[in-house]
């Protein structure tokens, strides 16, 4: 089994001794019960990585000892999944399972026909909530990288993403191509390539409808905006597990699996 990861802040990894304290080092000493002499991971959720030796315990606090340390490279291309606001508490679920599957970013969208509202006096609160789900989902998967939680979108907004990107993905049923067969740019006969995100584009991204679909006007805005509907496969699926399903056909297809 690989190490436990445990998360500080930015810039807490250049120097060779590092002190885990508040929640992580709370966490760390007196739930994980982390022992001196065992090994951990050290990671900034920005992509730095750093294989450390536990040197001293305390009752919140964890000193470690840095043995290694490096930088993980950034998934190419981009990975950003718009996702309807689910019910209930399969919008943490959504998070936390599109974190696992390594997804770049996610945009919680405000569609038409979802039945969750973030009201003004609440929506701080709901998205606390998803990024924190996100980053304790990516210590669970020994990510080095937190994946963005954008703030609340509005179709406009999404339009705006999905016409800056390389190649943008419309989970629908009543489509002709199936994502695991849809074109990609850059790819090629017989190659595991895809889009180049570079340049300032936004890579891929993969537009997730609420429970109730999307509205005619929604559908409308959004393929006028460059977004090509695609099937997933002959079941329907929730809208808090469609977007987990859709990452692992693009992770596959990108060669990031």
């Amino acid at each position: 089994m690989t190490a436990p990861v445990f998360l500080c802040e930015p810039g807490e990894l250049d120097g060779g001794t590092v002190v885990l304290s508040g929640n992580e080092g709370r966490h760390a000493a007196a739930v994980r019960r982390i022992a001196v002499g065992e090994t951990v991971q050290l990671v900034d959720g920005a992509g730095m990585r750093a294989r450390c030796r536990v040197a001293e315990v305390g009752k919140d606090r964890v000193v470690c000892a840095v043995e290694e340390r490096g930088a993980d490279a950034a998934p190419h291309p981009q990975l950003t999944v718009v996702q309807a606001l689910p019910k209930g508490d399969r919008g943490e679920l959504a998070v936390e399972v599109m974190t696992e599957a390594g997804v770049d970013r996610i945009v919680p969208w405000a569609a038409e026909r979802c039945v969750t509202r973030w009201r003004p006096e609440r929506a701080a609160k709901s998205l606390a909530k998803w990024r924190s789900t996100a980053r304790e989902a990516a210590k669970q998967s020994r990510r080095s990288r937190i994946p963005e939680v954008a703030e609340l979108a509005g179709t406009g907004d999404v339009c705006a993403r999905v016409a800056a990107a390389d190649a943008a993905i419309l989970l629908h049923e009543d489509a002709d191509s199936r994502l695991s067969s849809l074109p990609l740019p850059g790819e090629g006969p017989g190659t595991g390539t895809t889009a180049d995100s570079g340049g300032g584009r936004a890579g891929i991204v993969v537009v997730v409808g609420p429970e109730g679909g999307f509205s005619d006007a929604e559908l409308g805005a959004l393929e006028s905006a460059g977004a090509v509907r695609a099937l997933l496969g002959p079941t329907v699926l929730r809208t808090s597990t469609a977007g987990v399903a859709a990452l692992a056909v693009l992770q596959a297809r990108c060669g990031r699996w």
